[in-house]
């Protein structure tokens, strides 16, 4: 079907009779979501294999099991966070950490086309799974570069590029579907840059947000004012059964508290090794959400 919203027209496929039971596999059994359905087994939390997203679940999971909730961490471990959308979409999985563009991909016919993101979402959608407000962190594509560049041409918005010839474009999420290119960069702020792909000599860097590297070597993200790159916010994605008052509100204090700056250096830590969920209990522990 055809969905207007505002100026934007996405083609979104619905999905039909999404069921939920909490499984970590397969095609996934249990009740129709709709009326009448409930949340009485444990939520089941699914993540993938990244640091990021095992991180997040970690966070989910604890948050809940605070207001008193029971869950679960899947044992199954997804491909990417499209593959865990679709798991909880499809019913297999109770919640899982998803990102705004991601998901839209993720669903059947939905386009990456950059909008009203939230209600975008929320229509796409099937009856019975929500999309609750994002949380200020995002891992979409930033571009960076280091703060000898940013001093010697003054650059803090990528409108600071035009003018400047000679500069390459390139870095490890080059290829991203959401990775702007030269030439859009062009159209869309007059600047001109040479395509480097993920060459390491790149000055202008494309990079994923929460990769480890802009802390590492403190790199300058510039500002999309234009938006020509679209966010891409960790959100909760739920079975609405599962998302009575209590849930909402303590997932939600992830809302504000946890930053782009704050998810990278979670991440980073469980990647080094750190378990997950003490990582996640640490964090909260530390009041950063009060």
């Amino acid at each position: 079907m055809v969905i207007a919203v505002g100026s934007l027209v996405l083609l979104i496929g619905g999905a039909a009779g999404c069921t939920i039971g909490g499984g970590d596999g397969g095609s996934g059994s249990g009740s129709v979501v709709g009326s009448g359905s409930d949340c009485s087994t444990p939520t089941v939390i699914g993540t993938d294999g990244s640091a990021e997203g095992r991180v997040v679940g970690a966070l989910y999971g604890e948050l809940l099991t605070g207001a008193g909730k029971r869950v679960r961490i899947s044992a199954t471990r997804y491909a990417s966070p499209a593959d865990t959308a679709r798991a909880v979409v499809e019913g297999r999985l109770d919640l899982a950490p998803a990102y705004e563009m991601t998901t839209l991909r993720a669903l059947p016919g939905g386009q990456t086309v950059p909008g009203d993101l939230a209600t975008t979402l929320s229509m796409a959608l099937p009856p019975g799974i929500d999309a609750l407000p994002p949380a200020a962190a995002q891992n979409g594509v930033v571009l960076a570069v280091t703060p000898a560049t940013a001093h010697r041409h003054g650059l803090r918005d990528l409108t600071d590029l035009g003018g400047i010839k000679g500069l390459r474009l390139g870095g490890s999420a080059a290829g991203h579907p959401d990775a702007p290119t030269a030439t859009a960069l062009r159209r869309v702020y007059g600047v001109t840059l040479t395509p480097a792909g993920t060459s390491s000599t790149a000055d202008v860097l494309v990079l994923r947000g929460t990769d480890p590297l802009i802390a590492r070597e403190h790199l300058v993200v510039l500002t999309d004012s234009r938006g020509v790159v679209p966010p891409e916010h960790v959100f909760p994605l739920i079975s609405a059964a599962c998302a009575d008052v209590d849930g909402r509100n303590a997932l939600a204090r992830l809302d504000s508290a946890l930053t782009t700056g704050q998810l990278a250096g979670l991440a980073s830590s469980v990647a080094a090794g750190q378990d997950p969920s003490k990582t996640a209990r640490a964090w909260l522990r530390a009041g950063t959400t009060h």
